[in-house]
């Protein structure tokens, strides 16, 4: 359970850290930057930085936890 509830978070680390380097004109390195668009709606998403932002907030989440 702790690892569906660390999603959130880390989808929001993941899209604020994301568009601050993709909008600065940053490839982001081993973050493999992608520009993404949904609907005509344009943003910046990088993968490994999820799967890395995940493992951070499960940690955190599951410290928490009962």
């Amino acid at each position: 359970m702790a690892l569906i509830k660390a999603f959130f978070p880390a989808g929001l680390l993941t899209w604020v850290v994301a568009g601050i380097l993709g909008s600065q004109g940053m490839r982001g390195g081993v973050l493999l930057l992608e520009r993404a668009s949904i609907d005509g709606h344009t943003f910046f998403w990088s993968w490994p930085l999820f799967l890395a932002a995940t493992g951070l907030s499960w940690f955190v989440v599951a410290m928490l936890s009962d």
